[in-house]
């Protein structure tokens, strides 16, 4: 990946690993925006977005992503991206829509800028764009668990159960539309380990990772 040029990131992780957290320190490090399924679902719901509706705006203006970009409230932009949360039943309702709306607004967002992309099967999105790195975030099960437990103040017991719930939630949804699974690392460039690192040690890992593949 050559980060002179106009490029994506994606990030998929495990849930407890530290993936949101990295993806949004690289973006600010390497001075793009980060984007995640809050903001795209925020997108949805302000701009009561349809696949067919984007696709007419991108027919009708060029440059639509920065039109719909200039009128984002920070409510949508700013949510917190450190605290991994618990997702309840209503948060796992994915449609066929649902994903063509997301597919249709990560591609307006590469097409008018660089950016970095947690989860929402960005890898298999992007798997042809000219200028991407696909990363997978990764830790043992005892380390997403205390990670879990930190930062939702909840007991063991509950923070496997969390865990236990996204995965199935976030594979089967990767699965459904992809045809492939997240855990298959042949969908990405780059592979980490949480277990002996740490977020800021992640991000410099990344950027020499780029930084090397540019040589």
């Amino acid at each position: 990946m050559n980060k002179n040029e106009k490029f994506v990131i994606t990030i998929n992780r495990e849930m407890g690993s530290g993936g949101r957290t990295i993806g949004r320190k690289l973006a600010d490090k390497l001075g793009v925006e980060f984007y995640y399924k809050s903001v795209l679902k925020g997108l949805q719901e302000k701009f009561n977005l349809t696949a067919e509706e984007l696709e007419q705006q991108k027919g009708r203006e060029q440059g639509w992503w920065a039109t719909i970009k200039r009128q984002l409230t920070g409510a949508v932009m700013s949510s917190n991206p450190y605290l991994p949360t618990v997702t309840n039943e209503a948060d796992l309702l994915d449609t066929d829509e649902v994903f063509k709306v997301e597919t249709e607004i990560l591609k307006g967002i590469a097409e008018e800028e660089s950016c970095v992309i947690a989860g929402r099967s960005g890898f298999y999105i992007f798997r042809d764009h000219p200028n991407h790195l696909n990363i997978l975030i990764q830790a043992s099960l005892p380390h997403r668990i205390a990670r879990v437990i930190e930062k939702q103040n909840i007991s063991e017991e509950e923070a496997l159960k969390v865990i236990e719930k996204v995965d199935k939630m976030r594979e089967n949804y990767v699965n459904k539309y992809t045809m492939t699974s997240r855990y298959d690392t042949r969908n990405y460039q780059l592979v980490i380990s949480m277990d002996d690192i740490n977020e800021d040690d992640a991000v410099e890992l990344i950027c020499d990772f780029i930084d090397k593949s540019n040589k």
